[in-house]
C-alpha cells in the first residue's frame, strides 16, 4: 500500500491537531481532501474550519454527508470509535479505513523522513529542525502536532507545510504506540519519562523505533533512559560535562525570555525559555548537522526561531502579571514548564487542567512528585477539574486529589473546580510581579482560555 493509491480522502475528526496536519499535507501534494468534525456545527463560526477550507479542504458536519461512492479512503483518529455513524457508513460502502498514524506512515515512506520521538519536546524540536532546514535553503516539509509561529503568520493553522525539498519532518508519537510504524532515514529520541505507558513498555517501543531507523539514529545521552537506547555515540547529544557525544551543549543561562548556551563551542542565543529548550535545540542541531548543515548556520537559524503555538507562548502582560500559555500535560513537562518561568519573575502561579481520568489516575504520584520538587516556597500550583472528552471513562479521581497530595507536602496548592472561577479566586495571590502560567492539553477550548484570563486580569 502507498499513499499514491488514494486520491479522494475523507478525515473523520479533521479539526484535531494531528488530523488537520495530515489533511493539509495531502491537499498540498494534490489530493482531493475533505473532512468532518463534531466541533463543526451549523451557523457557528469555527476558525479551524475556515483555515482548512481556505486550503481547499471541504468541511462537513459529522453526519455522513461528506462520504460517498467517490471516497476511496477514510482516515480516523484514535478518538473516533466504531459506533460513529460515518465509520459505519464507510464500512457499508466498503471504503478502506486507516488510522491517522497509518496514513502518516504511508506519507513518510514517500519522502526522506526525519522522525522526532520522545515523551517531551517533539513539537518544539520538529519546528526547530524545520526552521533550520528552511533557513539553510533545503525547502523541507513538516507534519507537526503544533502550529509553528512562522507558518501561522501566513494565515494557516501552522502544523503542516509542503516544501519542494526531499526532507519531511514528522512527530513520531509513542502515546498510542504508533511510533513503531515509521521507518525514517533519521530517528531522533529526545527523552523517555513516564507518560501514557509504564517505563518497560516505553523502552520496548523506543527500541523498536531505533531498530526501524534506516540510516542515522540520534539519542539524548543526558536522559537516563534514552541514553540506554543508542546506536552510535558520535551521533548522540548531551548537556553532561563528562560526555563524549558528538554534540555537546553547555554554558546555559537565561535572562528573562532569552537563553544563551553553546554547542561544540559555537554560541547560540534564542528567544525562548528553559534549559529543556537548550536540549531541544541541541537535538535539532545534531540532526541537521548529520545532513550537511553547519552548526554555525543552525545557530543563526535558531536565533530567528519564533516558537510554536501554546508552547510557552507569551499572551500578554497586565497589572504586573505576565501571562504564559503552555501545552504541558505530563509530569515532566509540567515541572519543566514551571522551572522555565522561574527566572522571569520572583513568583510563579501555575494553573493546570489535567486531561483524562485514566491518565490522571495513572500519573497521580508522578505529577505530585515532579511538581512538588520544582515549586519554590513562594510559587503556587492551582488545578481545575479534569477535562472529560467523552466516552466510557470511570470518573473515580479528581484534580483535587492531586492538590490535597501537594498540600500534604507543604506546597501552596489550590483547587478551583471550574476554571471560569480561577482568576477571581487567585487574584488576592498576585504580588504585582508574577508569571501566571496556564498548562493543559487535549481540550480544544484551551486555545481561547488564555485570552479569557488576560481579559480578567
Amino acid at each position: 500500500m502507498t499513499i499514491n493509491q488514494f486520491n479522494n480522502i475523507f478525515f473523520i475528526g479533521v479539526a484535531g491537531t494531528g488530523m488537520s496536519a495530515i489533511a493539509q499535507y495531502l491537499q498540498g501534494i494534490g489530493k482531493n481532501v475533505s473532512g468532518s468534525d463534531r466541533y463543526f456545527t451549523a451557523g457557528t463560526v469555527n476558525e479551524t474550519r475556515e483555515k482548512l477550507e481556505a486550503e481547499g479542504i471541504q468541511c462537513f458536519l459529522q453526519d455522513g454527508s461528506g462520504i460517498n461512492g467517490q471516497t476511496d479512503l477514510v482516515v480516523v483518529s484514535t478518538a473516533i470509535e466504531d459506533t460513529v455513524f460515518e465509520v459505519q457508513k464507510a464500512r457499508e460502502l466498503n471504503i478502506p479505513i486507516l488510522k491517522r498514524s497509518q496514513v502518516l506512515a504511508l506519507i513518510s515512506e514517500s519522502k526522506k523522513t526525519i522522525a522526532v520521538g520522545g515523551t517531551s519536546g517533539k513539537s518544539t524540536t520538529s519546528a526547530m529542525i524545520f526552521d533550520i532546514l528552511q533557513f539553510a535553503g533545503l525547502e523541507p516539509s513538516i507534519i507537526s502536532g503544533a502550529g509553528l509561529t512562522s507558518i501561522i503568520r501566513e494565515g494557516k493553522i501552522g502544523n503542516a507545510k509542503v516544501g519542494k525539498g526531499e526532507w519531511l519532518v514528522i512527530e513520531a508519537d509513542e502515546s498510542d504506540g504508533s511510533i513503531v510504524q515509521y521507518h525514517p532515514e533519521i530517528g531522533l529520541l529526545l527523552n523517555i519519562d513516564k507518560d501514557h505507558q509504564e517505563i518497560d513498555e516505553l523502552m520496548q517501543i523506543f527500541s523498536t523505533f531505533r531498530n526501524n531507523t534506516k540510516d542515522i539514529f540520534i539519542s539524548n545521552r543526558s536522559n537516563k533512559l534514552a541514553s540506554q537506547i543508542s546506536s552510535d555515540i558520535k551521533n548522540d547529544f548531551s548537556i553532561s560535562e563528562n560526555s563524549e557525544t558528538g554534540y555537546m551543549g553547555n554554558g546555559f543561562s537565561q535572562n528573562g525570555f532569552k537563553i544563551h548556551f553553546s554547542v561544540n563551542n559555537v554560541p547560540v542565543i534564542m528567544n525562548t525559555v528553559g534549559r529543556h529548550n537548550m536540549e531541544n535545540a541541541l537535538a535539532s542541531i545534531a540532526v541537521v548537522n548529520r545532513i550537511g548543515v553547519s552548526i554555525e548556520t543552525a545557530a543563526r537559524a535558531l536565533e530567528k526561531y519564533e516558537g510554536i503555538y501554546r508552547r510557552h507562548q507569551v499572551i500578554g502582560e497586565k497589572n504586573g502579571v505576565i501571562l504564559i500559555d503552555d501545552y504541558a500535560h505530563n509530569p515532566a513537562k509540567c515541572a519543566a514548564s514551571i522551572a522555565a518561568c522561574q527566572p522571569v519573575a520572583p513568583k510563579v502561579i501555575a494553573w493546570f487542567q489535567p486531561h483524562g481520568y485514566k491518565p490522571t489516575r495513572f500519573l497521580r504520584d508522578d505529577f505530585v512528585k515532579e511538581i512538588a520538587a520544582v515549586l519554590r516556597p513562594q510559587d503556587e500550583i492551582w488545578m481545575s477539574e479534569i477535562f472529560y472528552a467523552g466516552g466510557t471513562a470511570v470518573k473515580d479521581i479528581s484534580a483535587n486529589n492531586l492538590i490535597q497530595d501537594l498540600k500534604a507536602l507543604g506546597k501552596n496548592a489550590y483547587f478551583v473546580e471550574h476554571r471560569s472561577d480561577f482568576v477571581e479566586n487567585a487574584r488576592p495571590h498576585f504580588s504585582g510581579n508574577d508569571v501566571l502560567l496556564l498548562m493543559g492539553a487535549r481540550d480544544p477550548s484551551l486555545e481561547f482560555y488564555a485570552a479569557e484570563v488576560l481579559e480578567k486580569l
